[in-house]
């Protein structure tokens, strides 16, 4: 098990190689939550990622004959970046096994750092076997994304900077997915403030390590947007440590990824991943535990597709009542839709998209279907709009 002292040599041995990241108090996540949120941005390391950490720590540790033989590393995405980006630094052939489904721009950033990308497996079970293969086929040295204790306390160096920026803290809060980030964070915080509450955070179709505390048989699976930290088999080497120095394992709903998501972009000005977000997730989810608390949690990756994020802030418009998406039968004659866009425009609403349908979706020949999305400053100011409308249409608000 690493102490201090492993972490303290990890963060000499890869100064000038990662980046020091800001540890920035947010007022607008402080506002939102309740607590005195510190938040560590290491989704500004240069492969957007914490990963740089255990990679740069594990790769400097190599002999002269594993760094001649070359590594391996399994990943769907910011472990594989790390391992590409610092293999390539050291002069190092890296193997970067990546499962078939991977976003193709992932699989670019990897390419480009020099790494030769394997895609195989449909599962991250399968990717992981083909790597430990290749490993013992080519006589590579296998990097492994967190059971490993010279990667855990790489990823424990930003605990220990967190900790050097705001000493004051009450509460950690560090995303866990194979539970190397955790571990090492842990190591640190429980060391140096030995008093501190330490929580880890998932999400909750992927609870393999709150499962595996709990003596219970992992059960994990489906669609999430925290897909960095959907992991099946946690790190027996970080399970001990997290058993031993972190409180408690907190569950966030998808959705409040999402939220929390949103709320960094909006709020704080800062792009995050799912997962890299899940720590403020749990300040959304459960503000009660923080209320006046300082809290510290980090926003761990900011590698999200653009896609993605544009979809997450619109349904967080939706739900916020910032966008309208209003449904209304109207009849079918000349100047009903000039109306309607006078009552949203004297209530001070923006018409974003107008669908009219008329052939087919009404009953009646003289009728039409209308749906318009309307943009509002809040949800007072969207149930404005939408009465206004109700005084002379009927309107469904989907």
């Amino acid at each position: 098990m690493i102490e201090l002292f492993d972490v303290q040599a990890a963060a000499a041995r890869i100064a000038g190689k990662v980046i020091r990241t800001p540890s920035v108090q947010s007022h607008t996540v402080s506002r939102a939550t309740g607590a005195t949120v510190t938040l560590k941005l290491d989704c500004l390391q240069a492969t957007g990622a914490f990963k740089e950490r255990g990679a740069a720590n594990r790769l400097a540790l190599l002999t002269e004959a594993e760094r001649r033989a070359g590594v391996v590393a399994m990943s769907a995405g910011n472990h594989a970046q790390a391992v590409a980006r610092h293999a390539s630094l050291l002069g190092i052939k890296a193997t970067i096994v990546m499962p078939r489904f991977t976003p193709s721009t992932k699989v670019t950033r990897t390419a480009s750092w020099g790494a030769e990308v394997v895609l195989f497996g449909e599962t991250l079970a399968e990717t992981a076997a083909h790597a430990v293969e290749l490993s013992a086929r080519d006589g590579l040295v296998y990097i492994h994304p967190y059971d490993d204790d010279a990667v855990i306390a790489g990823q424990g160096t930003m605990a220990l900077e967190l900790l050097e920026d705001a000493p004051d803290l009450d509460v950690l809060v560090i995303p866990i997915g194979g539970g190397g980030l955790l571990a090492g964070c842990a190591t640190v915080a429980r060391a140096l403030r030995p008093n501190m509450e330490i929580i880890g955070v998932e999400v909750e179709n992927y609870t393999a390590m709150a499962q595996r505390l709990a003596g219970q048989p992992v059960v994990v699976g489906g669609p999430t947007i925290a897909e960095g930290i959907a992991v099946r088999d946690v790190g027996e080497r970080p399970l001990e440590i997290i058993r031993q120095k972190v409180d408690d394992i907190l569950i966030v709903p998808e959705r409040t990824v999402e939220d929390a998501i949103a709320l960094l972009v909006e709020g704080a000005k800062v792009v995050a991943e799912g997962a890299g977000a899940i720590g403020v997730g749990a300040l959304l989810a459960f503000p009660e535990k923080f209320k006046g608390k300082r809290v510290g949690t980090t926003v761990c990756g900011g590698n999200i597709d653009s896609r993605i994020l544009s979809t997450v802030l619109v349904r967080a418009l939706l739900r916020d009542g910032r966008l309208l998406r209003l449904h209304m039968d109207i009849p079918d004659r000349p100047g009903v839709l000039a109306d309607i866009a006078g009552h949203i425009g004297r209530t001070g609403g923006n018409i974003i998209e107008v669908s009219h349908q008329r052939l087919f979706a009404s009953e009646s020949v003289q009728a039409a279907e209308l749906e318009v999305m309307v943009e509002a400053r809040d949800s007072n100011h969207a149930a404005d709009i939408t009465k206004a409308l109700e005084t002379a249409y009927v309107v469904r608000r989907l």
